[in-house]
């Protein structure tokens, strides 16, 4: 499959599948033609959301506002059925100067070294952008509660906490 261009999708958010502790991430994106899902790492989500919001301070400005953001926000689930096309391995986080544009690529593979790598190349309006990273960001700290006493995450059925006990299982 060759890199698929969205530009611009009607829809691209951040949404999980699965119970916490165990969730997988997606990003997934549509058009008027087709729908992608790619799973990814939630540190890669979090880093892109990060960098993605750090891109729009820096270059952005009102377009990119947190007002004009939450008129666009997209809390809606992911749409069923989702099915992955690929696992994301290499992430670009790009702006596309004469366009005012957000543009993120998300491979299989790294593309510099081979020419079967799979991918999606994302094109967002500022403002849909910090949307997404909004978004993003949220789903990815709605997985388990941390511990009040070590920080460490909290299992439905509670953790060996090093604090309480003085032990780490490794």
């Amino acid at each position: 499959m060759p890199t698929i261009d969205f530009d611009p999708p009607t829809r691209c958010v951040v949404g999980t599948v699965g119970p916490p502790g165990e969730r997988t991430f997606f990003v997934q994106v549509r058009d008027e033609s087709r729908t992608a899902a790619v799973s990814m790492e939630k540190f890669h989500v979090t880093t892109l959301a990060d960098r993605m919001n750090d891109v729009l301070d820096r270059v952005a400005g009102s377009a990119a506002s947190e007002a004009a953001a939450a008129l666009v926000a997209d809390n809606d689930p992911l749409d069923t059925p989702i099915e992955e096309d690929f696992r994301v391995s290499t992430v670009r986080l790009l702006w596309d100067e004469e366009r005012g544009a957000v543009v993120v690529e998300l491979f299989d593979e790294d593309p510099d070294e081979t020419e079967d790598a799979e991918g999606i190349r994302i094109w967002l309006a500022p403002h849909h952008a910090r949307a997404f990273a909004r978004r993003a960001l949220a789903v990815a700290a709605a997985g388990r509660p941390p511990c009040p006493f070590c920080g460490g995450p909290l299992d439905p059925s509670g953790h060996i906490c090093p604090r309480s006990n003085g032990y780490r299982r490794q």
